[in-house]
């Protein structure tokens, strides 16, 4: 069962974002124009990057290339910014998502690919256990998953609310996977998303731009998911977990 944070832990890492994001803005160079970029518009950089996956599983199909960790684990890095956008009602989320990513990023160190982290803990029998390497790029496969399906939902009708999207994309993606107290108390933080015309503002985004990056990032996400489905297949390893 997911045990949630207390409200000092959202003050604490209020604090913490906020301490990245002066440490971006402190940068110098290509870093610190990227940082205020992801900052001010983050979802043309996080479209691009994972544009250039898509691009690479593409070329991939005859080259037969292995997917590099430190490119994924980049891209993956961006959508962070989209959970935090999402205000407290998706804090689980993030807290979840960006633990996940961080350990890939330490493992990038070891392991060059994607498949090399599957193969370790295929090797050692440790593939679904707590803290494995396997099972972190399963739960941040799924946190790229619920973005998409946000998305997609949030594309569907004008009128459609954030909160209407948001449960509809977790019930999808995670809801199966999750414990009914879970479920209930992640359902009931929907209340607190922002509303749709809020979301527009933090992401600096209006209804047109919005939908034409919203769409970049749903196509070029869909590869990069399947990919991923298809290394645990390759290994007889089921999804249902």
């Amino acid at each position: 069962m997911t045990n949630y944070p207390s409200l000092s832990f959202f003050h604490k890492k209020k604090q913490e974002d906020q301490q990245t994001t002066n440490n971006m803005m402190n940068g110098n160079g290509e870093e610190e124009e990227q940082g205020k970029e992801l900052i001010n518009k983050p979802l043309p950089l996080i479209a691009d990057a994972f544009e250039e996956l898509s691009k690479f599983l593409l070329r991939n199909n005859t080259q037969k290339e292995d997917l590099r960790l430190v490119p994924f684990t980049d891209a993956c890095s961006l959508v962070s910014v989209l959970f935090n956008c999402l205000g407290i009602a998706f804090k689980f989320a993030e807290m979840e998502y960006c633990a996940k990513v961080r350990g890939l990023v330490e493992a990038s160190k070891q392991y060059e690919t994607l498949e090399n982290i599957l193969d370790h803990d295929v090797e050692n029998d440790t593939v679904r256990k707590p803290g494995s390497l396997s099972r972190n790029l399963r739960r941040v496969r799924q946190g790229l998953d619920l973005i998409r399906a946000l998305f997609e939902q949030f594309l569907s009708a004008d009128e459609c609310s954030l909160r209407e999207a948001a449960s509809s994309a977790y019930a999808q993606v995670c809801a199966p996977y999750h414990t009914w107290a879970v479920r209930t108390a992640v359902f009931a933080g929907m209340y607190a998303l922002p509303s749709r015309e809020q979301l527009l503002l933090k992401l600096n985004e209006t209804d047109q731009t919005v939908e034409k990056e919203m769409r970049r990032y749903m196509k070029a996400s869909i590869p990069v998911i399947e990919y991923i489905d298809k290394l645990y297949i390759s290994r007889n390893i089921t999804l249902d977990w």
